[in-house]
Formats: structure tokens, C-alpha cells, sequence
């Protein structure tokens, strides 16, 4: 059974507009072609494109938090009382 569409998918775009080393813009992690062929692609493209964008910043922002966490100074472990 196809669920009905009542709404219209609006773009991704925040207005950033600017591609990565990648080639994803960095505002709403779209690809070239998605950013030129949105006006074109169905409903159901859209919603696979805002998919693969939510993905790709997840991605993105794992990264970024894993960089964070190794630059961090390591902390020495606290040592541990001896049995003896």
C-alpha cells in the first residue's frame, strides 16, 4: 500500500552553499547533481536525497568528534592503591 503525500518536500538548502574537498555542500551535505536536479527529482528521489544528506552529516559529525577526542591531552590514569 503507497502512503499518500500531502506535503511537498522542501529543499535541504541552508543557505551555506559551499562544496567540501569532497564535493558536498557543506550547508546541506547535497551532492552537485541533487542541488541541480532537486526541481526535477519525485518525491520519493527527494526523500532518499534528504536521507543520504542526513547520513553524510551524521558521518561528518562523527568525524569532527573523534578529531576533538584526539586532540585532547590524554589524562593519566589515577593510580591505583597497591594491595601491599
Amino acid at each position: 500500500m503507497q502512503q499518500l503525500e500531502f506535503f511537498e518536500i522542501p529543499s535541504p538548502c541552508i543557505g551555506v552553499c559551499e562544496a567540501n574537498n569532497r564535493g558536498y555542500c557543506k550547508g546541506c551535505f547535497r551532492s552537485r547533481d541533487e542541488r541541480l536536479y532537486w526541481l526535477k527529482f519525485s518525491e520519493t528521489d527527494k526523500r532518499h536525497v534528504v536521507r543520504l544528506c542526513q547520513q553524510r552529516k551524521a558521518r561528518v559529525l562523527k568525524a569532527k568528534e573523534a578529531a576533538l577526542e584526539a586532540a585532547k591531552p590524554q589524562s593519566e590514569q589515577p593510580e591505583q592503591p597497591s594491595m601491599f
